[in-house]
C-alpha cells in the first residue's frame, strides 16, 4: 500500500467516519496539533531514556503519548461510522493530576513564572506545554462548531501543567538554574 493516496490535493481530507473536510477544518487542525504535541513529547522522551533514575518519567509519558492518539482519535470523529470510537474515560484526566500532584510534591514551591532553559530536556518541557496549550485552544474551538469529547478538553488541559512541572522536576535532576521572571 502507497503512502500516498493523491486524495488530498486539492486540500481535503477523511476524518474517522469517512467524512471529507477541508484541511483547515477545525478538528483537523485539533488533531494535528495533538500529533505534533506527540512528536515532541516522543523526543523529550528520547532524551530521557538513557537516564535510569528518570525511568518512571521515561514510563509516564509513554503512557501520555497512548492517551494522545487517542484524544487524537477523538478530534477526528466525522460522520456516522465515527460513532464507534469510544469516549475517553474519566480516569485519564484523575492519572494526570495524581502525576501532577506527585511532581509538584518533589519541587520547592515558586511564587514566579520560570524562564525556560538550561537543559534541552527541560526547554523541550516547555516546548510540549505551549504545544499543548495550542492544542487545547486548537481543540476548544473544534468542540465549539462540532462537539469534542469533554475529557479530551480536560486531559489537554491538565497535560500542560504536568509538562510544566515534569520540566521543574528536570532543572532540579540535571542541577541546572532555574530562573524566575523578575518584572
Amino acid at each position: 500500500m502507497k503512502v500516498y493516496t493523491k486524495t488530498g490535493d486539492r486540500g481535503t481530507t477523511s476524518l474517522i467516519g469517512g467524512e471529507r473536510v477541508f484541511k483547515s477544518d477545525e478538528r483537523v487542525e485539533a488533531y494535528g496539533t495533538v500529533d505534533e504535541l506527540s512528536a515532541c513529547a516522543a523526543l523529550l522522551n528520547d532524551f530521557m531514556r538513557d537516564e535510569a533514575a528518570l525511568a518512571e518519567y521515561v514510563g509516564q509519558l509513554n503512557w501520555i503519548l497512548s492517551r494522545l492518539m487517542s484524544v487524537e482519535a477523538a478530534l477526528a470523529k466525522g460522520g456516522e461510522e465515527s460513532s464507534k470510537i469510544k469516549p475517553l474515560p474519566e480516569e485519564i484526566v484523575s492519572w494526570v493530576e495524581e502525576h501532577i500532584d506527585a511532581l509538584q510534591a518533589e519541587v520547592r514551591p515558586i511564587d514566579k513564572f520560570t524562564i525556560p532553559g538550561g537543559n534541552k530536556a527541560v526547554s523541550l518541557c516547555h516546548v510540549c506545554r505551549t504545544v499543548c496549550r495550542r492544542a487545547e485552544r486548537e481543540a476548544l474551538r473544534a468542540d465549539q462548531k462540532y462537539g469534542v469529547d469533554p475529557v479530551a478538553l480536560k486531559f489537554l488541559n491538565r497535560l500542560s501543567d504536568y509538562f510544566y512541572l515534569l520540566g521543574r522536576r528536570l532543572t532540579d535532576y540535571f542541577e541546572v538554574e532555574e530562573i524566575l521572571w523578575i518584572p
